[in-house]
């Protein structure tokens, strides 16, 4: 069923197939990079709106609130609108989002900003993953979802330190000037490479939300809500766990956000082979493997020679992103659409709540890296909800 319902596409010259990854790709590297440069700017922002750190941890659970409300509500708006105006719409929108944020001229107006940058967020992410689906064969899902979100990934390697670089040598409103640069790039080479006939009518609004209301759907989406949280615990804090824990100059960050960025592309592809050769139970086996690593992170962020390991290994949790995009395929029946938007949705609350609890367990004094045991705890509770959801999800798939 689920299959049918993403309607693939008549096949299309590998060239075009390549092309059109590659715009969506483009997407989301600009959507990684804004989401993540507050992390490496931290200390900066901090600085230049006369806050504390943990404050400037709040402006990102803004962006991810934004995601949280934005993903669902534009997935549902754009039902009528074919998926390629609707990636260029959102894409335009990021755009304009990212350049209110470089010129917020304070701390309230800075959040009002990143919430609305983070509207877009993931009906994009959800439309251009089901368009990279309908145009590669059925058994090629979780790669094709793979590359899309390999933007993401490489963002993590490439803009974010990029970005924190340009943030720490020209002030950091720069960096949310160089995102708005990479998104209007994104909807040029959208328009030009996603040719106007790959794309799927509107969807039935009703029929989306009947279908979204299941059960294998809303486990698939709190365990991305819950089980993804540790990952952004421990990111959220990691510049300045690198100064005052680690014990290193402020020039070492971006070596840091690049292990991160590395471990998300290890973590990406991963995840589309595991998929598509575990299906859902590739969840559980990425589950298990961060609760190892988060648990361990604490010890090995006392010294520069094992932190760099160590948060390469957090950013392969990365694979289960792609992981469930892919399996709400599987299961959304015909609320594709809403579905895949949620999904980003999801992880953004986990983006909202891990900083959160890592900002209180730094707050009430467990200090900078007990961020990795509330991960661990996050991971944990995903396992749980990943039991419960295998009978319905089962059903579901065969189906």
């Amino acid at each position: 069923m689920a299959d049918s319902t993403i309607r693939t596409t008549p096949a299309l010259a590998p060239r075009t197939v390549t092309l059109i990854l590659v715009a969506l790709a483009l997407g989301g590297f600009a959507i990684g990079t804004s989401e993540f440069v507050v992390m490496g700017l931290i200390s900066e922002i901090a600085r230049s709106l006369h806050v504390d750190e943990p404050h400037v941890g709040h402006v990102v659970s803004a962006y991810a609130l934004g995601v949280v409300v934005g993903a669902p509500t534009l997935a549902i708006l754009g039902t009528r609108l074919s998926r390629r105006r609707m990636l260029l719409g959102l894409m335009g929108f990021y755009a304009v989002g990212n350049l209110a944020s470089a010129l917020a001229p304070g701390y309230a107006t800075l959040m009002l900003a990143r919430f609305v940058a983070g509207l877009p967020h993931g009906a994009y992410f959800g439309i251009a993953t089901l368009v990279a689906a309908s145009i590669t064969p059925p058994d090629q899902r979780g790669k094709a979802v793979g590359r899309v979100m390999l933007g993401l990934a490489v963002s993590l390697l490439v803009g974010n330190p990029l970005a924190t670089w340009l943030g720490q040598v020209a002030g950091w409103r720069w960096a949310f000037v160089l995102v708005a640069a990479i998104a209007v790039a994104t909807v040029l080479m959208v328009w030009r490479a996603l040719p106007r006939g790959v794309q799927t009518p509107g969807a039935d609004a009703a029929r989306e939300l009947r279908d979204f209301n299941r059960a294998p759907v809303w486990f698939a989406l709190a365990i991305g809500a819950i089980g993804f949280a540790g990952m952004f615990s421990v990111f959220a804090y990691l510049s300045p766990t690198l100064v005052h824990v680690t014990g290193v100059a402020s020039s070492f960050i971006p070596y840091g956000l690049a292990a991160f960025g590395i471990g998300g592309i290890l973590g990406t592809v991963l995840g589309g082979w595991l998929f598509d050769r575990l299906r859902f139970r590739a969840v559980a086996v990425v589950l298990v493997w961060a609760t190892a690593v988060l648990a361990l992170y604490p010890f090995a962020a006392q010294s520069p020679w094992t932190v760099l390991p160590a948060v390469l290994c957090v950013g392969t949790m990365g694979a289960l992103a792609t992981i469930l995009q892919a399996h709400l395929m599987d299961v959304a029946a015909d609320a594709q659409t809403l579905a895949a938007a949620s999904h980003h949705s999801a992880f953004n609350m986990a983006n909202a709540l891990g900083p959160w609890l890592g900002g209180m367990a730094i707050t009430a004094g467990y200090g900078w890296t007990s961020t990795g045991y509330v991960g661990a705890a996050m991971a944990i509770a995903g396992l749980l909800i990943y039991a419960a959801a295998v009978p319905s999800a089962r059903r579901a798939t065969m189906r």
